[in-house]
């Protein structure tokens, strides 16, 4: 025996264990009857591995799939399809800044990061026939470089002014996520029947790929943690939920964070700043890029000034992107004092660093109140600049002068109306009167107007005295398409100029209640129509257009909106496509464009005739903040990746139905509905 050996089994005799034998040893998941993990733990550490392990067991794949996104390592298992994602990532310096973070981090954090990868690691250990792709263990700042790929790769730096024709790498944003969003409501006890604050989070995201989120529950009990709601597959914890007394929902802003400069160069090393030079930045990075010959390490140069990496061109200069505390710490951070916070002003208190730059975020909690944020790092800016495209990088009054304080950013506290509401809409119009004052603020702070879904949400709040909890989960899934309201009588009113089709499908649309309905023809119609309308075109050609795409499909315009807009889970680990021979169910929500609460992005396949969505309504709950609370949410499909488990597709019924589940949060009543409870392990 070797003395490594020896020396462990000596130990072992002793009664020593590992590591991760030991988080797992203090911690309990309590899977409830959907399979959702509430994940108990003696202390922060034991907490995290459960619930990384939990996440492994029902999805492992995307976690390995983010993170190899949030690495720049696409191109080793994707080739050449993942080489301009790689080469953005490895441009922005994403896995060095998250490895020099976790270094810094205090112990607390560090701990809290060591145990979730360890319980992924444990994951793997103990299911041999588990096989990732490529990273075969996985690192506690993993999650670090994750938050950066997400939210500033995928995010900031397409805000930053940044054109498709500017970038060095040719892809762009994705056009779908640039029509995603979010619903957030919050009502105070005066607008609410029984005398509690309510919440409803509904945010609007990707039902595949990196951005679809996974439910989860963590306690523990050295800390007082006890949060519940959604978090992305690879990150440690939920970060939009609530707890006991405190809840939140999230709904995306376009907070300006993020600028791109156009550099003077002096020479082919140097660049112009001020009256001198400064060098460039250069260096070199390796990626390894799977050929049909195996896997090649192919060389990159990649260069950056004061301001950030160089991404691009216009007119001749180079382009370098800066983004708001991208190199700094503590996203994660904040999102753990927010989800201990038990009050507004605590959660206030938590999100004051302004570290975690994402997002209206919009509250209410036990004690009945309410409160809204245009949340962001916005850097304050020389007002003589033109910040809506690329600045003079040699000009040093357009350095950043530091970041407006969280006092200086749009809020609104426990409004005299009773509610809020923000669907990706601007901060001024969160209620019917008494909004944030929009000449306190400067011009390149706020960037949002209105939507439909904003003007259906206040139609909503506005204009009812007093909403029960029966009334906020119905309105949930409200169906009302408040585009029809202000669009269809411009399309009924000339009617006269219609040919035989179009009459008889404004006949149809005359009729029609303006709700979307699974078994609405006036629905599909519409819907068509208003997605192909563009202001300089005409409404009957549009319309005419709209009907014989629908003939043309279907063989007819008369089709019922739900068999056109369906629900369909695909395997990503196979790369499955959507298909009409396999099942898929009928669903009434509709796309932000129409202005349903019930917001639901369904794509055209090719080769198919139905549309399947692909993003929307994610993760629905509705909240209530009385002596106890009450809670109902339900997820598109389910809490497994696994067509073979039956969380895959569970869920789904009840959301195309527009429905909740119960939603279990004291342990109490998670054991009354428990489907299994166990420690990690095999």
């Amino acid at each position: 025996m070797t003395p490594a050996l020896t020396l462990i089994a000596g130990l072992l005799c002793l009664g020593w264990r590992s590591p991760q034998d030991s988080l797992a040893a203090h911690v309990t998941i309590y899977r409830d009857t959907y399979g959702i993990p509430h994940v108990f733990g003696e202390t922060d550490a034991a907490t995290m591995f459960g619930f990384a392990y939990a996440q492994a067991e029902d999805n492992f794949w995307r976690i390995e799939d983010n993170y190899i996104r949030a690495l720049g390592r696409q191109a080793e298992v994707r080739g050449e399809d993942g080489l301009v994602s790689d080469r953005r990532n490895r441009s922005l310096e994403i896995p060095r800044l998250a490895r020099d973070e976790y270094g810094r981090m205090p112990k607390q954090m560090r701990a809290i990061l060591d145990g979730f990868a360890a319980g992924l690691n444990a994951y793997l250990a103990d299911h041999p026939d588990v096989h990732p792709r490529l990273l075969t263990r996985m690192e506690p700042w993993y999650p670090l470089a994750f938050i950066r790929y997400n939210y500033f790769q995928n995010g900031f730096f397409y805000a930053s002014g940044i054109r498709r024709e500017d970038l060095e790498l040719s892809a762009g944003p994705d056009p779908l996520r640039e029509q995603l969003g979010s619903n957030g409501w919050v009502i105070g006890p005066s607008k609410s029947a029984n005398g509690h604050a309510m919440l409803f989070i509904n945010p609007h995201l990707s039902f595949f790929g990196s951005g679809q989120v996974y439910e989860g529950h963590v306690n523990s009990k050295a800390s007082g943690w006890n949060f519940t709601g959604y978090t992305r597959l690879g990150f440690p914890f939920p970060y939009v939920g609530h707890n006991e007394s405190l809840g939140w929902v999230s709904t995306d802003n376009a907070a300006d964070q993020a600028d791109v400069y156009a550099e003077v160069l002096a020479d082919s090393t140097h660049y112009r700043y001020g009256a001198g030079v400064r060098p460039i930045t250069q260096w070199i990075d390796t990626i390894r890029v799977k050929t049909d010959n195996g896997v090649v390490a192919r060389a990159f140069s990649f260069t950056k000034t004061h301001h950030g990496p160089f991404i691009g061109t216009r007119d001749g200069k180079p382009l370098a992107l800066k983004m708001a505390k991208f190199a700094g710490d503590g996203w994660l951070a904040e999102w753990y004092a927010m989800t201990h916070a038990r009050t507004v002003a605590q959660l206030k208190n938590a999100m004051r660093p302004l570290n975690m730059l994402f997002g209206n975020v919009m509250a209410a909690d036990g004690g009945g109140n309410t409160w809204y944020l245009y949340n962001g790092a916005v850097p304050v800016r020389d007002a003589r600049f033109d910040w809506s495209g690329p600045v003079d990088g040699s000009d040093p009054r357009a350095e950043w002068k530091g970041y407006h304080k969280l006092e200086e950013l749009p809020q609104l506290l426990n409004p005299a109306t009773g509610w809020m509401q923000n669907c990706n809409t601007t901060p001024f119009l969160l209620t019917s009167s008494g909004n944030p004052d929009s000449t306190k603020f400067p011009r390149y702070m706020v960037t949002e107007s209105d939507n439909w879904r904003g003007f259906r949400s206040r139609k909503i709040l506005g204009g009812t005295e007093k909403l029960t909890w029966d009334d906020w989960v119905q309105v949930a899934f409200d169906t009302r398409a408040a585009a029809a309201d202000s669009l269809l009588p411009l399309l009924l009113a000339d009617s006269a100029q219609a040919g035989d089709s179009a009459k008889a499908a404004l006949a149809v649309l005359a009729r029609w209640d303006r709700r979307s309905d699974t078994a609405s023809i006036a629905m599909t119609v519409f819907d068509r129509w208003q997605q192909a309308m563009r202001p300089d075109a005409r409404p009957h050609a549009v319309l005419d257009s709209a009907l014989a795409g629908l003939v043309a499909d279907w063989g007819t315009w008369h089709v019922p909106f739900g068999d056109v807009n369906r629900l369909q889970r695909i395997d990503e680990a196979i790369d499955q496509q959507f298909s009409d021979e396999r099942p898929s169910l009928p669903v009434a929500g509709t796309g932000g464009w129409n202005g349903t609460v019930f917001t639901y992005y369904a794509q055209p396949v090719g080769g198919q005739k139905r549309r399947y969505g692909v993003a929307g309504g994610t993760y629905v709950s509705v909240v209530e903040f009385g002596p106890t609370v009450r809670r109902l949410a339900v997820h598109t499909m389910g809490e497994s990746g696994d067509p073979q488990s039956k969380h895959f597709f569970d869920q789904a019924p009840l959301y195309a139905r527009g429905q909740f589940r119960p939603a279990w949060f004291t342990l109490e009543e998670i054991r009354a509905n428990l489907e299994r409870s166990y420690r990690p392990g095999r």
